[in-house]
């Protein structure tokens, strides 16, 4: 079979890998993966009309989640997976074949063209994402029906042909119930670990033995803190990690010291001649150059061909000693090493959750009335490696003194070292967490709106986002279907998105390309 992906932000030449993935997928894993989609598609079909087994949709958040971008390099796992999913679809039917309306072969997913191919691979992409998320919080004890159904619903719907409305409809419902997904989340998140207080992080790498752990779980975040409590090892957060310094619950351990390195495509340069230990718990593995190879674990659903895989027991339970003990053997550094980000800076700034803000909310009210702020900015979403990213960074630094500018996901690490000052007692940058906190940004608009008595899109309020992958693809979902409206996207449009969809989103949300900080900022008048 050969390979056709187009599913993240810097897919070859703006339009689909063929031969091998940009990120380092193989035609074989690719194809492996497609085949996971085909049989969700499948399983999905049966299952609407069956009863099925409580944790049927534990499997398709699994399953979903392994597709993602940067997620899982292997084939035979992707393929046990694929045949591990036929199987219960065949348990349901009694080893009937289940035909899909649209969808003759793996291929045909995303294979077509046209207006449908586009608003299907849409959907299922925006389905990838949600999946991420709604495994995040299945693993902290909370799930919701809702979402459980979708997940299913949401994989049989696109396997069949409709008519452009009816998909649109099924894609604002679809970013409806995401949003519901990201709630769900923050409830788990904050019910586990506390609300995130302001942390300011250092960049340093004291002596001695160490782990850098990277992805988003902060499950395993906790987890390896417990276990590596008054063993002299420390652990640094990476990449989207950083907002674990802000949890109460995970902040109280001594062996969380620090924040290493900067977004997850610099890795391949930060990672080398480290001799320290490292743990992805999700997606944003790059191919590991041979040089640190055999200090990369993984875990979750996490893969790629040769690195130590970390899996839970029947209880969850996870035994992080290999990695603990590779950390030992590996030494640390003899002396403190100093990091800076990418513009300098060697402290970031963390945990402006929305119980933070809008605990604030006065504040900023009364400098809103008084003059005093000007705009709000919403900057971030998924960092990575294609030039003109560093529009990002301009655009911040170039914000007036009278604005504030909110941010999450990993794109923050192209300006979250700057110091822009203050404004009303608060720093001007805000970090809100990880990609999913876009809920957090979300509550805190609604709460301006009601108090201004406007509508969200009368505030003083402007979203610039970048995107990456399917997670960044579900939260732009989620924003359009609440009617948020006007949203700067780059740093190029999905080769997904068929331009007779484009153009919907632009004539619907006035959905705006990025083009260059100077004129984006003056078109918002501030």
């Amino acid at each position: 079979m050969g390979m056709f992906c187009f599913q993240c932000e810097q897919t070859a030449f703006g339009t689909g890998c063929v031969d091998v993935g940009v990120c380092g997928k193989s035609v074989g894993t690719s194809d492996a993966q497609d085949r996971i989609t085909y049989e969700l598609m499948k399983l999905a079909t049966a299952a609407q009309d069956a009863r099925v087994d409580d944790d049927l949709p534990v499997l398709f958040m699994e399953a979903l989640f392994t597709t993602i971008t940067n997620v899982s390099f292997d084939e035979d796992a992707c393929s046990r997976m694929a045949d591990e999913i036929a199987a219960r679809r065949l348990a349901i039917t009694g080893d009937t074949d289940t035909p899909l309306e649209a969808i003759a072969a793996p291929a045909d997913i995303f294979g077509q063209s046209g207006v449908e191919a586009s608003c299907r691979a849409l959907l299922v992409l925006g389905l990838r994402g949600m999946a991420a998320y709604a495994h995040h919080a299945y693993m902290l004890g909370r799930r919701d029906e809702s979402v459980d159904a979708w997940l299913i619903s949401g994989m049989a719907d696109a396997a069949r042909h409709h008519e452009v409305g009816e998909w649109l409809g099924l894609i604002h419902d679809f970013g409806m119930v995401n949003f519901r997904c990201m709630e769900v989340l923050d409830e788990a998140n904050t019910g586990s670990y506390g609300h995130p207080v302001p942390t300011t992080v250092t960049m340093d790498v004291e002596p001695g033995p160490f782990i850098v752990i990277t992805g988003h779980d902060l499950h395993d975040m906790k987890m390896l803190l417990e276990q590596c409590e008054g063993t002299g090892v420390s652990v640094y957060t990476h990449g989207e990690m950083l907002p674990g310094h802000a949890y109460p619950e995970l902040a109280k351990y001594s062996c969380l010291k620090g924040n290493f390195g900067t977004a997850w495509q610099n890795q391949r340069k930060e990672f080398k001649k480290v001799p320290g230990a490292f743990l992805f718990t999700t997606n944003c593995l790059m191919p590991p150059k041979h040089s640190y190879a055999d200090h990369i674990f993984t875990t979750s659903v996490v893969a790629y061909p040769g690195l130590k895989h970390i899996a839970a027991d029947a209880d969850g339970h996870k035994d992080f000693t290999p990695v603990i003990e590779r950390a030992k053997e590996l030494g640390g550094w003899h002396h403190k090493h100093t990091f800076t980000g990418i513009n300098g800076g060697s402290t970031l700034t963390t945990g402006f959750g929305h119980h933070t803000v809008l605990g604030a909310a006065e504040t900023v009210i009364n400098a809103v009335n008084a003059g005093d702020l000007k705009h709000i900015y919403l900057v971030g979403g998924c960092d990575g490696a294609l030039h003109g990213r560093n529009y990002y960074t301009r655009f911040v630094e170039q914000t007036a003194p009278d604005t504030l500018v909110l941010t999450l996901a990993c794109g923050k690490y192209r300006f979250n070292d700057l110091d822009l000052g203050t404004l009303g007692g608060l720093p001007r940058i805000l970090d809100m967490g990880q990609c999913n906190d876009a809920y957090s940004a979300v509550k805190v608009a609604s709460a301006l709106a009601d108090a201004f008595g406007v509508g969200v899109n009368d505030l003083p309020l402007t979203l610039v986002l970048s995107w990456y992958e399917q997670k960044a693809v579900c939260v732009l979902l989620s924003l359009l279907s609440l009617g948020i409206k006007n949203i700067f996207l780059g740093p190029t449009l999905p080769a997904f998105v068929a331009p007779e969809v484009f153009d919907v989103l632009v004539s619907e949300f006035g959905l705006r390309p990025i083009t260059n900080p100077e004129n984006d900022l003056a078109s918002v008048g501030v």
